[in-house]
């Protein structure tokens, strides 16, 4: 039986790897200011997003995905992108995709949902650390807890919620997935 789970898992491993590692999703635009062993200060650009806060009512995912793939007054499939970033907004749960560079704020396609909006991000120095492994709670806020640390002893203020920045498809192997805290910050 360990042999049969032995020969499943890399079979998956030989399948899921080069799938996972060719999936080339556009990234905003940003410049590494500084870096360190533990964080890096980058410079984002404006950039726009597609936006839902939890209600409760519907999975922010499925309300953002349903956007992309056409449910939206154009009907305009729009391609993927990374990283989806989800962060405390007014005490709720907010959720983005970043759009394609090719929009602007007279382009993109309008929600056709109430609850999801298209918004412009204005760009900005964060601090953000880097890690591997699954994109739960547990490693989320592990890593929070690294990268404030360190932001105190260098004397670098936050301006606001740490922000969850995960770029890989829950099929990528853990110890391959991308995952960011990230943080705005006074530079």
């Amino acid at each position: 039986m360990k042999f049969f789970k032995l020969k499943i898992l890399i079979l998956c491993t030989l399948i899921f790897l080069p799938y996972s590692a060719s999936m080339a999703y556009e990234e905003p635009n940003y410049e590494v200011i500084k870096k360190n062993e533990i964080y890096e200060i980058r410079k984002y650009f404006d950039r726009l997003a597609v936006e839902t806060i939890d209600t409760g009512s519907e999975n922010n995912f499925r309300k953002l995905f349903n956007y992309i793939s056409g449910r939206n007054e154009d009907n305009e499939k729009i391609k993927m992108t990374t990283p989806v970033t989800q962060f405390e907004k007014d005490g709720n749960m907010s959720m983005q995709f970043y759009l394609p560079s090719k929009f602007n704020s007279k382009n993109a396609p309008k929600p056709t949902k109430e609850n999801v909006k298209i918004v412009n991000i204005e760009g900005g120095y964060y601090a953000v650390i880097r890690y591997s492994g699954r994109a739960n709670d547990k490693n989320f806020f592990k890593h929070i807890d690294i990268l404030e640390q360190e932001l105190k002893s260098n004397n670098i203020l936050t301006l606001g919620p740490p922000i969850r920045a995960t770029y890989d498809s829950p099929f990528t192997l853990p110890m391959n997935r991308r995952n960011e805290v990230m943080y705005k910050i006074e530079y």
